[in-house]
């Protein structure tokens, strides 16, 4: 069975500390390092910025997977790109022109993201699953760290997985919102490869353990 990826998010994370923190889920095993971006427009909370992901890109060898929780992302897709981001995911919701957008940030040399709302259907990026590297579904509405689980992706799990089959490339299906060793293996069962973990690793005192619960209960 094929290894699940663990993208810790540093929404979680000491910022204070950032390239301290970064480095040590990277030692642990992290292979993707999340960047949750928010303009406080799209999502109700305003985070981080390009030159975060520069900071970041700057402790790390692993996977800059950068989530754009913006509005009219096209404008920044190249400052994102060019401040170290390997993964360069953008919301369905927030983009009228997403076939425009992808191909801009394949063309930068990035990996392009679609994202997917809890209440978006997976019919929405049915006409780009071939101009994408990775599908980001939401577990939980955007906005905040430290949600719950919301079960009712799990569908949508499982139809975006033979969607992706179907198409016979190597997309990522990634998942973010309320994960942890209690529906990890729930998630991987209907088809996730990628886990995005906020608090679930960054809010543990053992956070070598937790990935590794984690880790266990994916692999179920």
């Amino acid at each position: 069975m094929k290894r699940t990826i663990l993208a810790p998010s540093i929404l979680s994370a000491d910022l204070g500390r950032l390239a301290e923190e970064v480095r040590e889920v990277e030692a642990l095993g992290a292979e993707y390092i999340h960047v949750d971006v928010m303009d406080g427009r799209f999502v109700p909370n305003i985070t981080l910025g390009p030159p975060v992901v520069k900071a970041v890109r700057a402790a790390t060898k692993a996977v800059v997977d950068c989530h754009l929780m913006i509005v009219e992302p096209e404008r920044y897709v190249a400052e994102f790109a060019n401040a170290g981001a390997d993964i360069i995911s953008v919301h369905v919701e927030a983009s009228p022109h997403l076939q425009r957008t992808l191909h801009a940030i394949r063309a930068l040399g990035k990996r392009a993201g679609v994202v997917l709302n809890p209440h978006t259907p997976e019919e929405a990026i049915r006409y780009v699953i071939d101009d994408v590297d990775l599908v980001l579904v939401m577990s939980v509405n955007p906005g905040f760290g430290g949600q719950s689980f919301l079960p009712l992706v799990l569908p949508k799990l499982r139809a975006l997985r033979k969607m992706i089959d179907a198409s016979g490339r190597a997309i990522d299906l990634e998942i973010d919102g309320g994960i942890g060793p209690e529906n990890a293996g729930l998630v991987t069962s209907a088809g996730a490869t990628v886990l995005v973990a906020g608090s679930a690793i960054f809010g543990q005192k053992d956070r070598g353990a937790a990935m590794r619960q984690i880790r266990s209960a994916a692999a179920g």
